[in-house]
C-alpha cells in the first residue's frame, strides 16, 4: 500500500493564467465542476484531478481559483499539498494574485515546486524573457529560487511532456508523509451520493483510514463509520497519508458536515478555541499593537478570530470564534478581512495554552516548545505539571497516538509511565515526593519514637493516588511491614514507662488466647493517647510479639504458634469450620479470620467448605 502513495500538487497563480487548462491538458480531467464556473469561464471552488506517470508515480492535483474573491477556497486547497505549480501566463507576467499565492505557499512552508510559464503560444520571446525575469525576481531567496522552469501551452501541448518529467523528478525528492499515527483528514467537500449516502473528501495528512472503522468528525464530536474508501476514483480497503481520499460515511448526514471540519481516528483528539502560534508577518505594519480581528485559515477551515501579538516576539495568542481541530506543527495563514489581504502565516506551537501565566513565562515556555522535537515536547509537558500528565491529556496536547507517547516516555530516562494510573510523570517529581516522604517520616518518628512506624494508609492519603505506588515501590529509604511504614534505619526507642506499657499490652493479648478483643478495645486501656497506644501496638507487631490477622484482629504470636504446632501433627487431615471451632472453642467471627490467615501462610489449604492441613 505504501508504494501506491503519490504526491499532492497544487496550482497557484493569478486568475486566467491557465491553471485549470494546464491541469486538464495534463490529466484529461476538467476540474471546473460547477455550472457557474463553466458559465463564467473561471474557477470558483477547488477542483481535483489525477495523473499516473509512466514511472507509476501518482499525482493528485488540486486546482485552486485565482480570483482574489475566492482566496479562501484557494487556501483550503493549498493546505494539503506537497508541492506547487506556480503558474504565470507568459503574455501577462506576474500579477497581484501571483504574488499573494506565492506568499501564501511560502508562509505555509511548502518546500517544493515548479515554475510554469503558460500560454507560450501567445507570447513572443521577448515577453517570455521578461516574464521569466519577473518570476525569478519574485521567488528570489525562497523555496522556489532554484525550482525548474517549464514553458508550456495547454492549447498546443508544448512543454507538457517536460512538465511530466519534472513532476517525476520531484517525486524522487519529496519525503512521503507518515502513515504512522492518528489519521487526520481535513475535509474540503461534503456531499450526498445516490445509493451511497454521505461522502467527504480531503487529503489524508497523516495516518491510515480503513473501511469499517469508526471515526470522529471534529469539531462537532460526532462518530461515524467508514462504509467505503476511494482513492482516485478506485475503491480501496485502506487509504494512507498523502492520498486524496473520498470517504463514504454511515451514521451522519452530509448536511451536518462542512468544509473546515476534520475526520480523525477515534483516539481522544479535541478541538480548541484558543492557541498560541509562531508567526511571520509580511510587513511590520500588520503586527497589531492591541487585539485585532482577523480570519484564520487552518487546514481547510476559515474562522473569524482575535489575534493578540506578544510584542517583541514572533508569538501571538489567537482566540477563535468557533472551535477547530489544531495540533502543534499545523500551519496557518492570517488574513485581514477588510480590505482583504494576507498579512501573516505561521505554525501552531501550543493548541491548549496555559492560563494565568505572566508574559515572561509564556514567552519562555513558547520558546522551549517551538524548538522542541516530539520527545522534548513530551518532557516539557510532563515536567511542568505538578502531578504529571494523563495519557489521554498527552494525546490531546500533542496530537500523537497513545502508543507513540508511551514509547517516547519509555525511551526517556527522565520520565516514568505508570500503567495503573495511565499517567506519565517526571522522575524528578517522584524523587521530590520521596524526599518529602522521608522528611515526613523523620518528623513522625521524632514525635512517636516508640512507634514501629506510621500507618501506611495515612501516608497514602498525603500522596497523589496517581503516583503513590511509584513513590513507595523500590524506595530504598523506607521499609513497609504490613500496614506500617518507617524509615529503613528507624529503631523504636522506649523509656521505662513505655516498656511497662508494652509489657502490659503484650500480656493482655497473651491472656486473651484464642478470642482476643478487637485491637481498638485493648488500646483504650493501654494509653489515653490513641496515637501512642497505636504506636505501642505497631512496635509489638514489628518485633514479632503480636501478629495482625486483619486491621482490627491481632493475636499473640504464642497463640498462633500453638495452633500451627497442633495442626502440624495432623498433616494431610481434612477438617471443616465447625470442627475447627470445636477444637479451639471459639466463635465463627474468630475462626474464619484464623483459617484465612493459616491459608495465607500455607499451613492449611481451602478446598470448598473444608481445609486440608499442609
Amino acid at each position: 500500500m505504501q508504494a501506491r502513495t503519490g504526491l499532492v500538487v497544487g496550482t497557484a497563480g493569478h486568475i486566467d493564467h491557465g491553471k485549470t487548462s494546464l491541469v486538464r491538458a495534463l490529466t484529461g480531467i476538467d476540474t471546473d465542476r460547477l455550472a457557474e464556473e463553466k458559465k463564467r469561464g473561471i474557477s470558483i471552488d477547488l477542483g481535483f484531478a489525477h495523473l499516473t506517470l509512466p514511472s507509476g508515480e501518482q499525482i493528485s492535483f488540486i486546482d485552486v481559483p485565482g480570483h482574489e474573491r475566492f482566496i479562501k477556497n484557494m487556501l483550503a486547497g493549498v493546505a494539503g499539498i506537497d508541492a506547487v505549480l506556480l503558474v504565470v501566463a507568459s503574455d501577462e507576467s506576474v500579477k497581484p494574485q501571483t504574488r499573494e499565492h506565492f506568499e501564501i505557499c511560502r508562509l505555509l512552508q511548502i518546500r517544493y515546486g515548479i515554475l510554469v510559464l503558460t500560454k507560450i503560444d501567445l507570447a513572443s520571446e521577448g515577453q517570455m524573457a521578461e516574464t521569466l525575469a519577473s518570476v525569478r525576481n519574485l521567488v528570489a531567496g525562497s523555496f522556489l529560487e532554484k525550482a525548474p522552469v517549464v514553458r508550456a501551452s495547454a492549447k498546443t501541448g508544448q512543454g507538457l511532456e517536460e512538465l511530466k518529467q519534472q513532476l517525476g523528478m520531484l517525486g524522487g525528492q519529496i519525503t512521503r508523509r507518515s502513515a504512522v499515527g492518528l489519521a487526520r483528514l481535513p475535509i474540503d467537500r461534503s456531499f450526498a451520493l445516490k445509493g451511497f449516502g454521505t461522502v467527504v473528501t480531503g487529503t489524508l495528512s497523516q495516518g491510515r483510514l480503513r473501511a469499517g472503522e469508526t471515526v470522529v468528525i471534529h469539531p462537532i464530536a460526532r462518530e461515524a463509520r467508514i462504509r467505503g474508501l476511494q482513492v482516485h476514483g478506485q475503491a480501496v480497503e485502506e487509504a494512507i497519508a498523502g492520498e486524496r481520499t473520498a470517504v463514504n460515511l454511515t451514521g451522519i448526514d452530509h448536511g451536518e458536515i462542512q468544509r473546515g471540519f476534520s475526520l480523525t481516528s477515534k483516539a481522544g483528539l479535541e478541538p480548541t478555541r484558543m492557541f498560541d502560534a509562531q508567526l511571520e508577518w509580511l510587513d511590520a505594519k500588520h503586527v497589531p499593537a492591541t487585539r485585532r480581528q482577523a480570519l484564520i485559515h487552518l487546514g481547510t477551515a476559515e474562522i473569524a478570530a482575535e489575534v493578540k501579538a506578544f510584542a517583541g516576539s514572533p508569538y501571538a495568542r489567537i482566540r477563535l470564534s468557533e472551535p477547530v481541530l489544531a495540533v502543534p506543527g499545523d500551519r496557518l495563514i492570517i488574513r485581514r478581512p477588510s480590505p482583504a489581504e494576507t498579512i501573516a502565516g505561521g505554525v501552531v506551537v501550543d493548541a491548549f495554552p496555559k492560563h494565568r501565566m505572566n508574559r515572561a513565562k509564556v514567552l519562555a515556555r513558547l520558546d522551549r516548545l517551538a524548538r522542541a522535537d516530539f520527545a522534548e515536547r513530551l518532557e516539557i509537558l510532563i515536567e511542568e505539571s505538578a502531578s504529571g500528565q494523563r495519557l489521554s491529556d498527552l494525546v490531546r496536547l500533542t496530537g500523537a497516538p497513545p502508543e507513540a507517547i508511551r514509547a517516547a516516555v519509555a525511551q526517556n530516562s527522565a520520565l516514568l509511565f505508570i500503567d495503573a494510573a495511565q499517567r506519565a510523570v517526571s522522575k524528578k517529581l517522584i524523587e521530590q515526593k520521596r524526599r518529602e516522604l522521608t522528611q515526613w517520616l523523620a518528623n513522625f518518628h521524632a514525635t512517636n519514637p516508640a512507634a514501629a512506624g506510621a500507618p501506611i494508609a495515612q501516608v497514602k492519603r498525603n500522596l497523589d493516588p496517581a503516583f503513590a505506588d511509584a513513590v513507595l515501590d523500590h524506595n530504598l529509604s523506607v521499609i513497609i511491614r504490613g500496614d506500617v511504614i518507617a524509615l529503613r534505619d528507624h529503631q523504636p526507642r522506649v523509656n521505662s514507662g513505655e516498656l511497662a506499657a508494652l509489657a502490659q499490652l503484650e500480656k493482655a493479648f497473651r491472656q486473651a488466647g484464642f478470642q482476643p478483643p478487637f485491637a481498638g478495645e485493648i488500646l483504650k486501656n493501654t494509653d489515653p493517647d490513641p496515637k501512642k497506644a497505636r504506636g505501642l501496638l505497631e512496635t509489638l507487631i514489628k518485633n514479632g510479639k503480636l501478629i495482625r490477622l486483619s486491621p482490627d484482629l491481632v493475636y499473640h504470636a504464642d497463640v498462633i504458634a500453638h495452633i500451627r504446632n497442633s495442626l502440624a501433627a495432623h498433616k494431610g487431615r481434612k477438617f471443616s469450620v465447625p470442627e475447627f471451632k470445636e477444637w479451639t472453642q471459639i466463635s465463627r467471627k474468630y475462626a474464619i479470620p484464623l483459617l484465612e490467615y493459616l491459608d495465607r501462610v500455607h499451613v492449611t489449604k481451602r478446598e470448598g467448605d473444608s481445609r486440608i492441613v499442609l
